[in-house]
């Protein structure tokens, strides 16, 4: 049984692969969840659990470190019952103030442990117990991209919730940059070079084409995510944050018209990254390679995990408790649903096919989806 919203197929000609060891990882991450002592009742921790965390994290890097693989877990596990309970709460609005607070708070908690400015708490309790595992299974370099990857994500999430407050549905140029960071990329991306236990140089991952692939992947899963999710999210006419909403209010289209849009970006941009990453692949050393596999796995693994987590499969604002044999009945395309190459007509995006060496010169086109 899925959510009964059509979902067109997927371009992904990457195939997702997962981790040997991810049942006893799921093992040892819900027994680590259970000693903390966050869950409030027995149904939240169902509904955390019912994330499958740990298949996503072993999907994101299938040839990983298991005990680095077992931290990650444990993160999104922790960080999916933060964004439930505390920045994305369907029973009631979350005020922007309250996410950029509690952000400050974490972002500190994180890098300088014992300051205690989440308070005394389990939720506090875990998150501090995470940063002194983290610590000590990564290099400083690592680690400081993981920080960095979760101030990202928590600006974006505060930027979401201040447009919910205003009642602002961003235009698209505004919504792309802004999802990159509330889906959480480039924390995962830093998870990428953690779990493989690699450190791409910074001239390597701080050039122009690796941020541009590294952008253009956390886009596409973040399109993914939103047809993916958009049956789990409470809609009660409020200013959506999600690319379909945002297209139906600003092309002023229906939802059938939106989705073949979304599609179509996310497609293009799904071209670019594939070219993209192939062209950086080519004089790349060992780590930035590695790298680059680990954010196709990002991609590919993101919709095959989304399938079966009944988080999207039996979302909770349509079920008392997950069903775990829920299936989203998610397929797959080897074509573009949009074959163009031209680089998409959003200004604070288009820099991405500048990177690619066939159309340096190239601009971006202003022809309608």
């Amino acid at each position: 049984m899925g959510t009964g919203l059509f979902l067109p197929p997927f371009y992904c000609p990457i195939e997702s692969a997962i981790h040997p060891a991810a049942e006893r990882i799921e093992r040892e991450a819900v027994a680590w969840l259970d000693a903390t002592g966050i869950f409030t009742d027995a149904a939240d921790r169902a509904w955390n659990i019912a994330t499958h965390a740990a298949e996503f994290s072993c999907r994101l890097a299938p040839e990983g470190d298991e005990e680095r693989l077992l931290l990650f877990a444990m993160w999104n596990h922790w960080m999916f019952g933060l964004d439930d309970a505390r920045l994305d709460n369907s029973s009631r609005p979350v005020r922007a103030a309250e996410t950029v607070d509690l952000s400050l708070r974490m972002i500190r908690c994180i890098e300088a442990p014992g300051s205690t400015m989440l308070g005394a708490n389990p939720v506090a309790d875990a998150l501090a117990d995470l940063v002194v595992r983290t610590r000590a299974l990564t290099t400083p370099v690592q680690f400081q991209r993981l920080a960095e990857g979760a101030r990202d994500f928590l600006l974006g999430v505060a930027w979401q919730n201040a447009n919910i407050e205003r009642g602002v549905v961003p235009p698209l140029a505004d919504f792309v940059p802004g999802r990159i960071a509330d889906v959480g990329g480039r924390f995962d991306a830093a998870f990428i070079e953690i779990a493989n236990d690699i450190e791409v140089p910074a001239e390597q991952l701080y050039a122009d084409p690796v941020r541009a692939v590294t952008e253009a992947a956390g886009f596409i899963v973040g399109c993914d995510n939103d047809l993916l999710s958009y049956a789990k999210e409470d809609r009660g006419g409020g200013a959506g944050q999600n690319i379909l909403d945002v297209l139906m209010h600003h092309h002023r289209c229906s939802f059938a018209a939106a989705l073949e849009q979304a599609t179509a970006v996310r497609d293009r941009a799904m071209t670019l990254f594939l070219r993209l990453r192939e062209q950086v692949a080519r004089e790349a050393g060992p780590d930035l390679r590695r790298y680059l596999e680990g954010l196709g796995h990002f991609i590919a693994g993101n919709i095959q995990w989304s399938d079966t987590a009944p988080r999207y499969a039996s979302p909770r604002n349509r079920h008392l408790l997950p069903d775990p044999l829920a299936r989203l009945n998610v397929s797959l395309r080897d074509t573009p649903s949009d074959p163009r190459t031209e680089p998409l007509p959003i200004p604070t995006v288009a820099w991405w096919w500048t990177q690619l060496r066939t159309t340096a010169s190239a601009t971006a086109g202003s022809a309608a989806w």
